[in-house]
């Protein structure tokens, strides 16, 4: 696939990396030509730099790899507001939380992945890699393959997202539509405020094993 990122931080690094390496062409581009440069130059593997209305432009997929307080100068930069992202697969990774405390900065009920999909009218935004650090995607592979929860409308978008998932090292489960980005985005504040309080997140979560549902209680756990 030809994959676009909009940013050029540690996990637009990892996961240029990893696409790269799956055999995927990728275009990396950012606030700043310079750093988008050295970035494609350190990444290798025929990974080139543009600017970020080339970046968005004929991909298959889109990750919008920056932070949340920068997400509108950056969809402004692509032209997304004028269509450049409509029909694509856009990847939203960011965390709009107060730092160390874990707490969401978006109103009520909003979530950031609404607030994008509003900024780039007809993209097809999915909710997906902001639970893990960039590290997760440029560590060797675990023998079990870490879960990927996302989010989003349309399935052949998922459908996407779910490849670029494999294709570095995690299993991909779809939680619902973009109605539940708001849950996940809370997931997310929840663990980073458990990691900033000294206390590793994944002690706070039940081992609960998979099953399906009872006969006849859709969207009910079995374990309930």
């Amino acid at each position: 696939m030809q994959i676009g990122i909009l940013g050029t931080g540690t996990l637009a690094a990892a996961l240029g990396e990893g696409w790269a390496c799956a055999g995927h062409e990728v275009v990396v581009g950012g606030r700043s030509q310079v750093r988008a440069g050295e970035l494609a130059g350190r990444l290798g593997r025929g990974v080139r730099a543009g600017a970020p209305r080339e970046v968005v432009t004929g991909r298959d997929a889109v990750l919008l790899a920056v932070s949340w307080n920068g997400v509108e100068d950056m969809l402004r930069a692509a032209g997304a507001s004028r269509g450049s992202l409509a029909g694509t697969p856009l990847i939203d990774p960011t965390n709009a939380v107060d730092h160390g405390v874990g707490v969401l900065l978006t109103g009520h009920g909003d979530s950031m992945a609404k607030r994008i999909a509003v900024l780039a009218p007809g993209a097809h935004v999915v909710k997906a890699f902001h639970l893990f650090p960039a590290g997760q995607w440029s560590a060797p592979p675990d023998e079990a393959p870490v879960t990927v929860a996302m989010c989003g409308d349309d399935p052949a978008a998922l459908g996407v997202v779910s490849e670029l998932v494999r294709d570095v090292g995690g299993a991909p489960v779809v939680l619902g539509p973009l109605d539940r980005a708001r849950q996940l985005e809370e997931v997310a504040g929840f663990a980073i405020g458990l990691a900033f309080a000294g206390t590793d997140p994944s002690s706070a979560i039940p081992r609960v094993p998979s099953s399906p549902a009872p006969p006849n209680t859709p969207g009910v756990p079995a374990w309930r």
